[in-house]
């Protein structure tokens, strides 16, 4: 292969997925109903690989600038190369949990279909990593959209009724954003407390031995106190 159907071959998958990208956003139901159902799983498989990494860009980015979970530059490029690792096991996983589901509501479609559905939603996780920046609101809105989007893709895909379709991935989307923000409280009550015990561990160096080890049980009464 030359270089110049390489750059053709390149632009060519840029434009396909740029495009995709644009009706899942915009037009969700429309994309679904022209998406095909079979076709083998090398695209789909591929595309999310594509979105997990300029998702993963995204993070380190945001993480390096101390935007969300700050990271170090060395991390964040660790992060970038583990990307399409995670996002292969990921999505087959998932693909997996959303086809047994769909079966239980009465799908008829195969287990490629079911994949080709939920790959071609991660259009929308460049977006959400950066809506995970937002505490507590930005994650759950996250939520909310996948749960549109599957909706979709159960109606138009799986022919199955929109009402059936809202209240199983409805219900699914709510305890999921519960379950998002009990999360977040956790991990920042958990900061705060590390915080906390690095403030006085250095108050403690200038202590005597009785009065710090007085001080460290009182912290730590604390801790458990505000756990509970």
């Amino acid at each position: 292969m030359n270089e110049n159907n390489f750059e053709g071959i390149t632009k060519d998958y840029f434009s396909k997925y740029i495009a995709i990208v644009q009706q899942v956003i915009m037009a969700p139901a429309e994309f679904y109903r022209q998406m095909p159902k079979s076709g083998g799983l090398v695209d789909p498989l591929i595309f999310m690989i594509v979105m997990g990494v300029v998702g993963g860009i995204l993070r380190a980015i945001l993480g390096v600038l101390g935007i969300g979970f700050a990271v170090s530059f060395l991390v964040a490029i660790g992060s970038i190369v583990l990307v399409p690792i995670f996002v292969v096991i990921f999505s087959f996983i998932g693909a997996g949990v959303v086809f047994v589901i769909w079966k239980l509501m009465g799908s008829q479609e195969s287990f490629e279909t079911a994949y080709r559905c939920f790959a071609y939603a991660g259009a929308i996780s460049p977006i959400t990593v950066v809506l995970d920046v937002i505490p507590y609101i930005g994650p759950v809105l996250g939520v909310l959209w996948i749960t549109y989007i599957l909706v979709n893709a159960s109606v138009e895909v799986h022919r199955l009724e929109p009402r059936l379709s809202w209240i199983v991935f409805g219900i699914i989307g709510a305890v999921l954003c519960l379950a998002s923000i009990s999360a977040q409280i956790s991990a920042r009550r958990m900061a705060t407390n590390m915080t906390t015990f690095q403030n006085q561990i250095k108050n403690m160096q200038n202590m005597k031995p009785e009065e710090a080890g007085k001080a460290m049980g009182q912290f730590l009464k604390g801790m458990q106190k505000g756990s509970q």
